[in-house]
């Protein structure tokens, strides 16, 4: 690879991948646009290299062009881009994991192959991400020459490219709110509902952590129905119509969690006796 790269939007996201990118042999990243001069700055500085733009104008042409922003900023950043007239032969891609590469039709219009690549981890602190970024998995779709350069250059800085089908980009992308966000409210619940038994919430997080990390790890080890544990899984039946119902009298909102989530145990709970 000799290819120039060109970062447009320099959150978290942006900011580690071009880092990473500059690291590697072959890519060189070339201007870095953002929002204010500003922010392109500090996001050149921890980049490590590039030239800070604030407007579509000063971008010169570039082999590739990483937009960085957010999901509903894709579709018009793409389009002003391409009115600068110097995508055609180009290939751009996006960071998004509920889009798919084809909302960026207008750089396709324009001649240009698109693809998006999706990091799938939290970027929190882009410091710590940079630099603990091998082995991340990053889901990617889109044109065969956008992947041909993509997929070798994100091996490059580490990452574990993965193929999706562009056509269930958003269902992709709930797995990853299931796995991460959605576990996050089911766990707030647990220490609430702890801290209303009378248990200090510090003293709730300890409680909670060992049941939470052996569940986890039984998950990654066995599969899910192996690792389903509890009354569900036991079939008593009794002691899950009265846990719900004291859940509901000491807070409607999560007795209703409690209650959506009994089903789909159960349907676990089958498929675990039926192995």
């Amino acid at each position: 690879m000799n290819v120039t790269l060109n970062i447009i939007g320099a959150g978290h996201v942006g900011k580690v991948l071009g880092r990473l990118f500059a690291q590697a042999e072959g890519i060189a990243v070339q201007d870095v646009l953002t929002r204010s001069m500003a922010s392109a700055q500090a996001a050149v500085a921890f980049i490590g290299t590039g030239t800070p733009v604030d407007r579509y104008a000063a971008l010169r042409h570039a082999d590739v062009t990483l937009l960085a922003v957010s999901d509903d900023q894709i579709g018009p950043a793409c389009a002003a881009l391409v009115a600068e007239g110097r995508q055609a032969g180009a290939i751009v891609f996006h960071c998004s994991g509920a889009l798919a590469s084809n909302v960026l039709l207008a750089a396709t219009q324009a001649g240009a192959s698109v693809a998006s690549a999706h990091p799938i981890r939290s970027f929190a602190d882009p410091a710590q991400v940079a630099a603990t970024f091998d082995g991340t998995f990053c889901g990617v779709e889109g044109d065969a020459l956008a992947l041909a350069f993509l997929t070798p250059a994100l091996i490059a800085i580490g990452a574990r490219p993965v193929p999706i089908d562009p056509a269930a980009k958003t269902l992709y992308h709930a797995a990853a709110v299931f796995a991460s966000n959605y576990l996050v409210t089911v766990l707030d619940a647990a220490l609430r509902a702890y801290q209303a038994a009378g248990i200090a919430e510090p003293v709730a997080r300890e409680l909670a952590q060992p049941l939470v990390t052996e569940a986890v790890a039984n998950v990654f080890r066995l599969g899910a129905a192996p690792a389903l544990s509890g009354p569900i899984a036991r079939g008593d039946s009794a002691t899950v119509q009265r846990q719900q119902q004291a859940v509901q009298q000491w807070d409607a909102a999560t007795g209703e969690l409690y209650r959506a989530l009994v089903a789909p145990t159960q349907d676990l709970a089958r498929r675990k006796s039926q192995r």
